[in-house]
């Protein structure tokens, strides 16, 4: 009697792919669509701090909470939230260049380390005071301490966090993000700060790199200059944080139980290279312009799946707490850079 031999019963690499693509492809388009009109409404409102980020997290939770997700749609969903997001934050590494670190000099660069290190410390310490989880802690200071919505989805990487809690973590980041950009304004006249001082201070304290060009750069061209390159450096210390926070966590899961234990980042490596290639090159602008717009669609669509899979009841339930130790991170951060910068002028 014939028999079918092992290959002729085994699938190819060929029909592999295409099933797994077939898997994908439903929840990835819906993504890829909530991220392009997130990309139009950005274009469409003229408003620069307007991150579509944010458009396409809320857009996402919408779609999911108003019950029109096919369960079809999870594996899509699923790859956009991890590994379109770390081809993201791999390429965030070319915006950013070593250069920019010399630039900002000794003292801003310690300032910087030590508001990011400080609030993070006193986030995940207040958090445990409060009662809150600590994954969702860590979550709110890493966005707090570093950029927002990016160092969040980052940190989850090591954190493992529940998707409310990396929505509600970005809620928070951009909520007290958009007020810093409103009053810091405002604060730096109230304060007679000069331009130097001023940028030093949005960089150092405000959460998104959008809502500090939005803030620095309304009071000159130097103010704004200083701010951009203050919070790019802050960015960079994105990748030491990430690895640190992973360590820290292998270091308490159970050792003999090697599921617990989170791989550590090594898409941090590659933002790490990629730093680097940006610090030893030349890109011509209008390509650094395009790889920039191209790795904020790719987080978009990161956080169009985060929202995709966000349920408000789960949200809700985990009550005000959060959010207030949001805002005392937030006023944590922003007393304590400027209190350095006075002190140092």
């Amino acid at each position: 009697m014939a028999t079918l031999s092992d290959t002729e019963i085994a699938p190819t690499r060929a029909q592999m792919a295409w099933r797994h693509l077939s898997a994908i492809a439903p929840g990835f388009c819906l993504c890829l669509g909530i991220a392009g009109v997130a990309m139009v409404l950005r274009q469409a409102s003229g408003i620069a701090a307007l991150s579509p980020m944010i458009i396409a997290i809320l857009l996402g939770m919408v779609v999911k909470n108003i019950g029109i997700v096919p369960a079809q749609a999870r594996p899509g969903i699923l790859f956009s939230m991890r590994r379109v997001l770390r081809l993201a934050i791999i390429l965030l590494g070319l915006q950013l260049t070593v250069y920019q670190l010399v630039s900002v000099g000794a003292t801003g660069l310690a300032i910087v380390a030590a508001s990011l290190i400080t609030t993070f410390v006193f986030t995940c310490w207040l958090g445990k005071r409060m009662g809150i989880d600590p994954k969702l802690a860590e979550l709110i200071a890493a966005g707090t301490s570093i950029c927002g919505a990016s160092a969040v989805v980052a940190t989850n990487a090591v954190t493992r966090a529940p998707d409310d809690d990396v929505v509600y973590a970005v809620a928070c980041v951009t909520v007290f993000g958009s007020l810093a950009m409103i009053l810091y304004p405002a604060a730096g006249v109230l304060m007679h700060l000069d331009a130097h001082a001023y940028g030093l201070w949005t960089g150092a304290s405000i959460h998104e790199i959008a809502q500090v060009v939005a803030a620095s750069f309304q009071l000159g061209q130097g103010a704004g200059e200083i701010g951009t390159i203050v919070k790019l450096s802050r960015v960079i210390m994105l990748a030491p944080l990430v690895i640190s926070l992973g360590l820290i966590v292998r270091r308490r899961a159970p050792a003999n139980d090697p599921t617990t234990r989170p791989p550590l980042p090594w898409f941090v490596a590659g933002f790490i290279a990629m730093i680097a290639l940006n610090s030893v090159m030349t890109i011509p602008p209008t390509i650094k312009a395009d790889i920039a717009q191209l790795t904020t669609f790719l987080l978009a669509l990161a956080l169009a799946g985060m929202g995709l899979e966000t349920d408000f009841r789960k949200l809700k339930a985990k009550g005000i707490a959060p959010f207030l130790l949001g805002a005392a991170s937030w006023v944590f951060i922003g007393s304590l850079s400027l209190g350095l910068i006075v002190l140092t002028r």
